[in-house]
């Protein structure tokens, strides 16, 4: 799901930092449980924060000595009034380390198993959006495309989930979440 360039002349983009001042973050992919099928939840960033206008998982830095779990939880109960008590985190995926704010990423995965509301934090959310996990599953909805990145020509894939695309770095861990549950989940 990482962008790759399309002139040869251009090196594929750089998922390793130059040097350890990097700042630790981490984001929750959050599975709904309490619906009809498992679907995963996603925030439209404000266009006014970094990434702004991006669909994300809720997310943001790691503060003092929280766990990455416990950033992960925090940050999605600023973001969009999840109830920790109501998260049962399963897990971490593969860090992946976001050159552009130079951060080092690893995503949370967490059932949430009780029903709840969320509330956006209109400073940080514009919009929160559900997907079924079986739409990832299938692929119907995964295309690439070829974008100008900062005016170079790349092959984006992404998936047509919303009027907004969802590619890069949560693509990127949307998909190994969905290459680990594909077994489980297969028709």
């Amino acid at each position: 799901m990482a962008p790759f360039p399309i002139n040869g002349n251009n090196s594929p983009r750089n998922y390793e930092p130059a040097n350890d001042d990097f700042r630790n973050s981490s984001v929750l992919v959050p599975v709904i449980t309490w619906k009809e099928e498992l679907e995963v939840l996603f925030t439209l960033r404000t266009k006014t924060i970094n990434h702004g206008g991006q669909l994300s998982f809720p997310g943001g830095g790691k503060e003092g000595d929280e766990t990455i779990e416990e950033t992960a939880l925090r940050e999605a109960q600023e973001e969009i009034g999840l109830h920790p008590q109501f998260a049962e985190v399963l897990g971490r995926l593969t860090p992946l380390y976001v050159g552009h704010s130079d951060n080092m990423v690893t995503p949370v995965v967490a059932l949430l198993t009780e029903k709840q509301e969320f509330t956006r934090n209109p400073n940080e959310v514009d919009e929160i959006i559900t997907v079924p996990l079986r739409d990832f599953i299938s692929n119907q909805l995964l295309i690439t495309e070829e974008w100008k990145l900062r005016d170079v020509p790349y092959k984006v894939p992404f998936w047509d989930i919303h009027h907004v695309p969802l590619w890069g770095a949560t693509a990127m861990m949307m998909s190994e979440f969905v290459e680990i549950t594909r077994d489980f989940f297969t028709e």
